[in-house]
């Protein structure tokens, strides 16, 4: 059973994933009504043994509308006009997806703010304090 390479750590089996070639919208000309380019990629993110849970349950709660009640996202590509370029497409899809899914943002370290960032602060609040101050002032006409 072969498997595509997702990240370092992650790769699908290609039983885990279900393409089935459909008649596409897009682009094709007369070719358009009678060859069946555009691919339907179907993935169970909520079955895949492939996954690790961190990564499942991010998708699933990602709110993607792609994704059916039974955790199935199913990707339509329809972008080229041979089934070939369309696999690839809606596949390079999938793994964004999971890469996107896969990150782990790195912890910001609290730093304090420095003596120059505070004073450069502190004069901006009054400067503008003063402008304001400024406003209230009664116009005296001669």
């Amino acid at each position: 059973m072969a498997h595509i390479q997702i990240t370092d750590d992650i790769s699908l089996f290609d039983d885990e994933f279900e393409e089935k070639f459909i008649r596409s919208s897009g682009p094709g000309g007369q070719n358009v009504n009678s060859v069946a380019t555009a691919v339907q990629l179907r993935f169970n993110v909520r079955q895949s043994r492939s996954l690790p849970e961190r990564v499942r349950s991010k998708i699933l709660n990602s709110g993607d509308t792609r994704l059916t009640k039974d955790g199935e996202l199913v990707l339509i590509a329809e972008r080229h006009r041979t089934q070939e370029a369309n696999r690839r497409d809606a596949l390079e899809r999938l793994k964004e997806i999971i890469r996107q899914a896969s990150h782990v943002p790195r912890r910001r370290i609290a730093t304090r703010p420095t003596l120059g960032s505070k004073k450069r602060r502190l004069d901006g609040k009054a400067k503008r304090g003063s402008i304001k101050k400024n406003r209230s002032g009664k116009i005296e006409m001669d």
